[in-house]
């Protein structure tokens, strides 16, 4: 096995290309083993695409399996051969969401009893401390406590890392489950505040509004301060295109002409040709010319 190993826990197909794309592509150029877990499916996600409608959660109830298609052609944009649903395919449910009043992500009043939301923490921990004493990473990377946005899942995702990591570091706990192993570097995804204004302002000259309406002076929470920021992942243009082309796979998530690349493509060349992060646990590497940790595995012994 690779002597550097990354294992990305994210919530539903889509979020590994949008939020870890770049990453996940670098890496696996470098030839470490990078290896992805997806909590669900997808399964409440928006259908973007007329002629696929009827797979909705609310109509035909089969956009599970499309999304899994769009998850494979997108890992093989980036490289990654190794990805896997979490207790395996079907073992949990997208939870779906609403938006609350201060348009914030949040949790439905009625959820199906599969959802990833009300799964048994133990047990939705345990599949994965099974993985990480299998693979024992060095990085593991997931979000954080308010799930970037608040979406139920991502949430859910963000403690069963948490607490699979630290039970997989106890010698005693589930002997079954493999030798223990103890993930050196924890990271949550994260996006830059000062990235996002800068973004805003170049589409205002542009003569277009920023995405998703954002407020530029007053973002939301998932956008971080420089400050509280310690990683900025970059790559070459190769790697930024195999992020855009995984992003467009997710035909039914996201279209060509929306909001993700509303920009244009040199402009979203330049918005997603960084991934940035927060360091959870583990020894920061050294800071580079971009002021930030540039590479997930420094610091490592």
């Amino acid at each position: 096995m690779s002597d550097r190993r990354l294992l990305l826990v994210h919530a539903h197909p889509d979020d590994e290309s949008i939020q870890s794309g770049l990453t996940m592509a670098r890496y696996v150029a470098e030839g470490a083993h990078v290896t992805l877990v997806s909590c669900t499916l997808g399964e409440h996600g928006e259908v973007l695409v007329p002629e696929l409608e009827h797979l909705a959660a609310e109509q035909e109830d089969r956009l599970g399996p499309q999304r899994l298609i769009e998850l494979s052609d997108a890992m093989a944009q980036l490289g990654v051969t190794d990805f896997r649903r979490l207790g395996g395919d079907g073992t949990y449910r997208d939870s779906g969401m609403v938006w609350d009043e201060n348009g914030n992500a949040a949790a439905m009043e009625e959820i199906d009893p599969r959802a990833f939301w009300r799964a048994d923490l133990l047990e939705a921990a345990n599949h994965l401390v099974a993985v990480i004493r299998e693979l024992r990473p060095h990085v593991l990377v997931t979000y954080d406590e308010f799930g970037n946005y608040g979406h139920p899942d991502h949430i859910q995702a963000h403690r069963v890392a948490h607490y699979a990591a630290a039970l997989a570091a106890v010698e005693s706990h589930r002997r079954d489950l493999g030798p223990a192993w103890d993930v050196p570097k924890i990271y949550w995804t994260a996006e830059s505040a000062s990235r996002m204004r800068e973004g805003a302002r170049m589409m205002a000259d542009a003569g277009q509004p920023p995405p998703f309406e954002i407020d530029p002076e007053n973002l939301p929470p998932m956008f971080i301060e420089d400050e509280d920021l310690s990683t900025a992942v970059s790559s070459t243009p190769e790697h930024v295109t195999a992020k855009l082309d995984a992003m467009r796979a997710h035909a039914t998530q996201i279209t060509p002409d929306g909001v993700f690349f509303a920009m244009g493509i040199d402009l979203a060349a330049i918005a997603w040709g960084t991934e940035y992060y927060r360091l959870a646990k583990g020894r920061r590497g050294p800071v580079g010319e971009s002021g930030f940790e540039e590479d997930l595995f420094a610091g490592l012994d």
